[in-house]
């Protein structure tokens, strides 16, 4: 290439990117991209006896083939470390020791309600029929929390 001509980074591929909204009975699932910074709920996996279902983890990895996961973590509204936080923590840990993947985490404050609202608006504007089940709101938590990542809500440092 000519010296004169101007070099242009290259920009990064575009990837799936999957989010988790860990919760005790169940954990919400969303998949997105880089691309469209856009997300999408996914089924949730349920949580038996403290266990995540990692059948059902593992099969929505294989399925959308994400290069990063983000996992939810929970903290109070003064920015203090919630009863779930350690235990979303350490879910973080045991999706990067199964899968081999980087694991961001997002402050995910309020997801639930962002979540519950656009549900109940969905619902009010004709656009979903049937009653919002719990594990509805999960996935639709995850989707919040991988927006918020696209958007560049990129880590938070440990409390």
């Amino acid at each position: 290439m000519p010296e004169d001509e101007p070099q242009t980074p290259e920009e990064p591929a575009a990837h799936a990117v999957l989010a988790f909204d860990f919760g005790m009975r169940r954990i919400g699932i969303a998949v997105g991209d880089t691309l469209t910074s856009t997300a999408a709920p996914r089924p949730a996996a349920a949580v038996r006896a403290g266990e995540p279902d990692w059948t059902a983890i593992d099969r929505e990895v294989r399925a959308t083939q994400p290069r990063l996961l983000v996992v939810g973590v929970p903290y109070n509204a003064d920015g203090s470390a919630g009863t779930l936080t350690g235990a979303a923590r350490a879910f973080g840990t045991a999706l990067r020791a199964r899968f081999g993947l980087t694991v961001e985490h997002v402050d995910e404050r309020w997801s639930s309600l962002e979540a519950g609202a656009a549900l109940k608006r969905n619902r009010a504007g004709g656009a979903r029929s049937r009653r919002v089940r719990r594990e509805d709101l999960d996935s639709v938590a995850a989707a919040v929390i991988l927006e918020r990542w696209l958007a560049g809500e990129r880590r938070i440092e440990p409390p």
